[in-house]
């Protein structure tokens, strides 16, 4: 007689990876169980671009991301100097019609709420740690710190950066690596000052980034190089000092974010992967996302990569039908693992060349980059992110 119950997947972490592989196994007819050790679903946060492949990828499982959380095209995306000089600019509509869409941006926390919303609401629990998998008989079972134990016949072990997954079943692993580099983000409610273009401007070992976003607020974010553990006692005197002094509209900016509580400044230290995981999977637990592949910001691809992540692994899984559950899942992590892990160390390796050269700090290196910069033709510079922007595809 077949088993006919529907498989169980248990997924650490209820970030937008995490949300995205149980929404995408949801409706692949699987039980979904997400566990996640912050007590609430967040209600501050910052903002999130969502670049074409990341929208393909969503378009896959049916997940609409600007409907479902509203979104901002900027008029003109690009990089300047803290003089305020382009470096380059393009138009968001030629990259719509060179890709099929155009880049969006959307706050984090109504993004990751949406996703939350499509799954039933007895999928998902919040204040459940996950402390470790015990995978020795086959079919893992999930330990969490609050109990009960958690039978599955998949876990998706996407439970950020510092993953105690990632370091508890690959202890040979270097873990993380410290770009050199803080960042402080936070969101800004200026519909005033009518700003239409995503930006981000480099100077001498520091960049500013303002993304506008679909209800007139901006996410803003600023990186510097600084040793790790760095910390100023106000962080909005901090971005004044360091950035106030650059082109408009920072300045204005700044005077808003001078406004808040210093706790909604949030500031964090970059790392990326050391070094790629030797796969993707450990018997039937799958990395995503930060978990799988921690990669710095600079391409806007950490969460666009996690998006992929979760569809291709819910695209080669079987139904959640399926008989012999145990055997077509341990097939399809190996097949996960050998369509996911080359592009997404790719672009890893990608991103920290793209922040070694937005961080230079000498001067003469600095004016070479920009020279660099300005004489690369805007399509000719585009170009260079198709493999990024149309590479998706499902196996």
């Amino acid at each position: 007689m077949q088993n006919t119950r529907s498989l169980h997947a248990v997924v650490a972490g209820a970030g937008i990876g995490g949300l995205t592989a149980a929404l995408a196994l949801h409706r692949r007819g699987w039980r979904v169980t997400v566990c996640e050790r912050a007590p609430e679903p967040p209600t501050t946060g910052a903002g999130i671009g969502l670049a074409p492949n990341a929208l393909r990828a969503l378009d896959a499982i049916g997940a609409d991301a600007a409907r479902a959380a509203g979104s901002a095209v900027p008029h003109t995306m690009g990089v300047r100097r803290s003089d305020g000089r382009w470096l380059t600019r393009a138009e968001t509509s030629y990259m719509a019609a060179r890709y099929g869409m155009p880049p969006i941006a959307v706050p984090r926390p109504a993004f990751t709420a949406a996703l939350a919303a499509a799954l039933p609401p007895e999928a998902l629990r919040y204040g459940a740690t996950v402390t470790g998998v015990d995978d020795a008989a086959g079919r893992p079972t999930v330990r969490t710190a609050e109990g009960p134990d958690l039978p599955a016949d998949l876990v998706v072990a996407a439970d950020g950066i510092h993953s105690p997954l990632r370091r508890a079943h690959f202890p040979a692993h270097p873990g993380l690596h410290y770009i050199g580099e803080t960042a402080w983000r936070t969101l800004v409610d200026a519909p005033d000052l009518r700003i239409p273009s995503m930006s981000e401007t480099w100077g001498r070992g520091e960049r500013f980034g303002v993304t506008p976003l679909a209800d007139g607020r901006f996410y803003l974010y600023a990186t510097a190089l600084a040793p790790a553990g760095t910390r100023s006692a106000d962080p909005r005197a901090e971005l004044r000092h360091r950035f106030g002094s650059w082109h408009d509209p920072i300045p204005a900016l700044l005077d808003r974010v001078e406004r808040f509580d210093p706790a909604d400044v949030f500031q964090n230290d970059l790392y990326d992967l050391a070094a790629p995981l030797p796969r993707l999977h450990h018997g039937r637990i799958a990395w995503i996302g930060d978990a799988a592949h921690a990669m710095a910001p600079n391409l806007g691809q950490g969460g666009c990569q996690a998006i992929e992540d979760a569809v291709v692994l819910a695209h080669l899984l079987p139904a959640g039908d399926t008989a012999d559950g145990g055997a077509a899942v341990t097939a399809a992590l190996a097949a996960y693992t050998a369509a996911r892990r080359d592009r997404t160390d790719t672009v890893r390796r990608r991103a920290r060349r793209v922040g070694r050269l937005g961080a230079l700090r000498n001067p003469f290196a600095v004016a070479a980059r920009d020279l660099a910069v300005r004489a690369t033709p805007t399509r000719l510079a585009l170009r260079g992110m198709d493999d990024l922007f149309d590479g998706f595809r499902l196996p």
